[in-house]
């Protein structure tokens, strides 16, 4: 049976684990969701009503992460997980924790009148953007020379961050996240899973 997938075209999360999917080979039944009108077969699937969710055999899988390890597990020609480790880990636990709050301040300031935008961009360039940099200056990608699932669970993130100000983030000393920005932005990868699909409905 064809596994089923909840998305949202703009969510980052969405975003990385249809990525991931396209990479696997793994063929889907995409439903879009609107998010003021979730289909309530995806609440009955993942009471938490939040994208992605990956139905597939019985199994319900609603975190990101987990689809991505699901569709690696399944298919990774080009072993996009050999880098799997500490290391990695801490990528991706800075970028989904404290990086996606300062994000979430960046993109909606009106919402955080604690702290002004300037300060949110301080603070996301000081713990993210700064190691990326000296990271990406070493090597090609996050974990060396060669994309891994790092790289591509974290790109969704950067590119909204990038979008909230895009003159500001030309201006900031980060020409090597830029390369790396644009790359996979033009990815074929990146591309072919933005097309846009109509909602779904029950």
């Amino acid at each position: 049976m064809t596994p089923i997938f909840y998305s949202y075209r703009r969510c980052p999360y969405a975003m990385r684990a249809r990525m991931a999917l396209k990479y696997a080979g793994i063929q889907v039944e995409h439903r879009e969701i609107a998010l003021s009108n979730k289909p309530q077969s995806m609440l009955l699937a993942s009471p938490k009503g939040t994208v992605p969710v990956l139905c597939v055999d019985g199994l319900v899988l609603d975190q990101s992460l987990d689809i991505m390890r699901w569709a690696l597990a399944k298919s990774d020609p080009d072993a996009w997980r050999e880098v799997d480790g500490e290391i990695s880990q801490a990528w991706l636990e800075k970028n989904d924790g404290p990086f996606k709050a300062l994000l979430d301040r960046y993109k909606y300031p009106n919402r955080f009148l604690d702290i002004s935008q300037e300060d949110v961009l301080n603070k996301a360039m000081n713990l993210m953007l700064e190691p990326m940099e000296t990271a990406l200056q070493s090597s090609r990608y996050l974990m060396g020379n060669k994309l891994s699932w790092i790289d591509v669970a974290i790109f969704p993130f950067i590119r909204q961050f990038a979008a909230v100000n895009p003159q500001r983030f030309e201006e900031l000393p980060f020409p090597t996240i830029r390369i790396w920005l644009k790359q996979h932005l033009e990815s074929e990868l990146f591309n072919s899973v933005m097309d846009k699909h109509p909602t779904w409905v029950d």
